[in-house]
């Protein structure tokens, strides 16, 4: 029977050849894939929604009264001071709004293949602004372009070239906003930003491998080995997007990327610091990677399954751009595990008998003696892991010998700072607050609301009875944050104005569609407070009514993100609960390392709600930050509790719980820090997104892996199984202490 330890004998020949063939393909097409990736990502999240939505159900509902799909541009002019317009000017911005019909779009297209209805210009009351409110086509603006991109893209960016170049009176300062405004803006934060995250990630992990190794070759053998592991689950992703298999968007190839490169090289510290042991003992080079590969692909499979069990329970979340997440993750990780097992030993064994050379300048010390082999004495097991690993050597046994007082006092800290985890702000933000950087779609939003009723850009929608609606009509009207309730009607309406008096309401299916206006826009994060009176007051007059709209789609998705979190967290830990019963073989250990999880997410959640909301001034956070937060730091850490268990395991079966938590921490303790460290760092690269949503879950995550790195794994859980002693192992047989081996 074939073994992955067998990958390095001769024999193996035709296998290594298919696994060179194999990744060879996945660089290259998956490298290729890499530049076309966006062309299958959607950043609407509208299209998110679950089915049963009501703001789902109200948008079907919709489209029988307009069968038209339009998204509002807005483009608001005012003067820099706030005064008047003088009449001349404005009668200028009314015949240049009429010339925009001609911008060319691209090598065949003009902007008046992409609206809908007339371009109107509205001053407003005092006439210190005009705005321009434009219909778009999303029929037309969902198309790609000849450069790839979405259209909407490319229509704003032409939209506002035209307008910067013909721009002649320095009075007036134009803005090109609105929903389409915000979408090319929010668009464009991910434009290009693949390259930029990934070169930023890779250049944070080699320079931690320089550190960490000292040597240069190492470093980029572990780096292409990340890479083309990115390559090809990219590829797979990209095959599965574009046949929507799964949904993605902007945020799910920020972390994919991250992601990959973090396992990857996590998987990769494993085995080259096995590998280092091994050569260490003498022998060839083949032979060294033989006896690594023996020793680290079950912890390293064991690892990246239970990772890969806890993403795929997002399949639960009834937002499928989460679900999705949950495949589109365990992809890369299976790559990640794939690739450090089958690629990176090919990369390391490269230069045959002077494999060595790989570590240069570094030098490998070269064992006087035999490899510690079972049954050894225990004096020089110890003397063997003192030398070889002297800092961490000391930390183990200070922990051994202070167990109780360590376990204690770290979880009084991680307590203290668990108590702040209720204030962490997840009840969503206003769009216009999602961008760290100012937009120019942002800066018109602002002047909008100051200057007109920024809610009639996208209003919120009831779809009521039409015995009914004057009822609501009157009602609705009452509810504060409310500022018109017009029935939708055959004749067109323009956005700012009402309708004319005695106009009869389109009917259809007996039923009235009611556009409800608002104080503040539909981004506003106000306007969910609003969205969920005007539901109270239209299910109270009619049971059947659905409300919709912008305001309620992004309602609903901060509320199921929320129900998410409830649903997913329960199955995630009853999951990796289970997975670590069967690789540990206990029922005592797994609990008291779900434990510590909690305690480790809480305090991770709790000191970033101090930062987030005192030192970083944030309004506040989406709904879905924490289940991201907690999927990844509870999965992942289980990485190091794996790393960590599986050697105080094998080390307790010969010498007792107390010396093979001694062992277990000095030997993994070097390798999990600098795991840890790379993937805080890696995840931390995520905040070169200038967008709230990535850079708090940058925070979030590479905090909570440091706490988890440097003093769960490190400190809490070697303690509490101290203090538990052979008993954390029942009900397997390690629970009797073999002590005979101690003599």
């Amino acid at each position: 029977m074939f073994k992955i330890n067998d990958l390095t004998s001769k024999r193996a020949l035709p296998i290594r050849l298919a696994l060179l063939v194999f990744w060879l393909t996945m660089f290259t097409l998956g490298g290729m894939a890499q530049g076309n990736i966006s062309t299958v990502s959607n950043n609407d999240q509208a299209t998110f929604l679950p089915k049963s939505a009501e703001s789902t159900l109200a948008a079907n509902e919709a489209r029988k009264f307009n069968d038209t799909h339009s998204l509002p541009l807005l483009i608001v002019a005012s003067t820099s001071n706030g005064g008047r317009i003088a009449p001349e000017k404005i009668n200028e911005v009314r015949s240049s709004a009429r010339d925009l019909k001609n911008i060319q779009i691209g090598s065949n297209s003009r902007f008046s293949d992409f609206i809908l209805g007339p371009i109107v210009t509205i001053p407003n009351k005092d006439q210190s602004a005009i705005l321009i409110p434009i219909q778009l086509d999303t029929n037309q603006t969902n198309k790609l372009d000849s450069d790839g991109k979405k259209s909407l893209s490319t229509v704003v960016e032409e939209v506002r070239k035209h307008i910067a170049d013909n721009q002649k009176d320095a009075t007036l300062k134009f803005f090109v906003s609105g929903p389409a405004g915000i979408a090319a803006d929010l668009g464009g934060a991910f434009a290009g930003i693949d390259l930029t995250l990934l070169l930023v990630a890779l250049v944070l992990v080699f320079i931690i491998l320089l550190v960490v190794y000292r040597s240069l070759l190492l470093p980029l053998a572990v780096l292409f080995t990340a890479f083309t592991a990115l390559c090809g689950a990219v590829l797979v992703v990209y095959q599965l997007a574009k046949a929507s298999v799964v949904d993605l968007n902007g945020q799910t190839q920020g972390i994919l990327a991250i992601l990959v490169v973090g396992a990857t090289t996590d998987y990769c510290l494993l085995l080259i610091s096995r590998y280092r042991e091994e050569l260490s003992s003498g022998g060839v080079p083949s032979n060294a990677m033989s006896r690594a590969l023996r020793g680290t692909w079950e912890p390293i499979l064991a690892s990246g399954g239970t990772v890969i069990a806890g993403l795929l329970t997002l399949l639960l979340s009834d937002l499928s751009s989460t679900a999705s997440l949950g495949p589109i993750a365990s992809i890369g990780i299976i790559f990640a595990m794939f690739a450090a097992l089958t690629l990176l030993p090919g990369l390391l064994l490269v230069p045959g008998k002077h494999a060595r050379v790989m570590f240069w300048p570094a030098k490998i010390q070269q064992s006087s003696g035999d490899a510690v082999l079972e049954g050894t004495k225990i004096d020089y097991i110890d003397e063997r892991i003192s030398k070889n690993h002297p800092f961490w050597n000391k930390i183990s046994t200070f922990v051994t010998k202070r167990g109780r007082v360590v376990w204690v006092a770290t979880t009084v800290v991680l307590v203290a700072f668990a108590a702040f985890a209720p204030s962490f702000k997840a009840n969503g933000v206003s769009t216009l607050d999602t961008f760290m950087k100012p937009t120019e779609s942002v800066e018109g939003f602002r002047v909008i609301g100051d200057k007109f009723q920024s809610g009639s850009a996208q209003p919120t929608t009831v779809v009521i009875s039409n015995k009914l609606y004057s009822d609501a009509v009157k009602e609705i009207s009452q509810i504060n944050g409310v500022a018109t309730v017009v029935p939708q009607s055959d004749l067109p309406s323009i956005p700012g104005q009402s309708a004319p008096a005695n106009t009869r309401p389109t009917v259809v299916d007996d039923q009235v569609l009611l556009n409800v206006t608002t104080t503040m826009p539909a981004e506003d994060a106000q306007s969910a407070q609003v969205v969920r009176n005007i539901r109270t007051v239209a299910h109270k007059i009619d049971q059947s009514s659905l409300v919709g709209g912008p305001a309620a789609q992004n309602l609903d998705t901060q509320e199921t993100a929320r129900v998410d979190f409830v649903k997913i967290v329960p199955v995630v830990l009853l999951v990796i609960f289970f997975m670590l019963v069967l690789l540990l073989r206990s029922v005592v250990a797994p609990v008291l390392i779900i434990v510590a999880n909690i305690v480790s997410f809480a305090s991770a959640m709790g000191l970033c709600a101090l930062l987030f909301n005192h030192v970083f001034g944030f309004s506040g956070s989406d709904a879905s930050v924490p289940i991201y937060a907690f999927v990844f730091l509870v999965a992942l850490g289980i990485d190091y509790t794996i790393f960590l268990m599986s050697r105080v395991r094998e080390e307790s079966r010969h010498y007792g719980t107390e010396v093979g938590v001694r062992h277990g921490v000095a030997v993994t303790g070097g390798v999990i820090t600098s795991a840890g460290v790379v993937l805080a760092a890696t995840f931390a690269a995520l905040a070169v997104v200038p967008l709230l949503f990535m850079v708090q879950l940058a925070v979030i995550v590479a905090l909570g892996i440091v706490i988890d790195t440097f003093i769960v794994r490190s400190l809490l859980v070697p303690g509490v199984v101290l203090e538990f002693g052979d008993r954390v192992w029942w009900p397997s047989a390690l629970n009797k202490r073999a002590s005979d081996n101690l003599q």
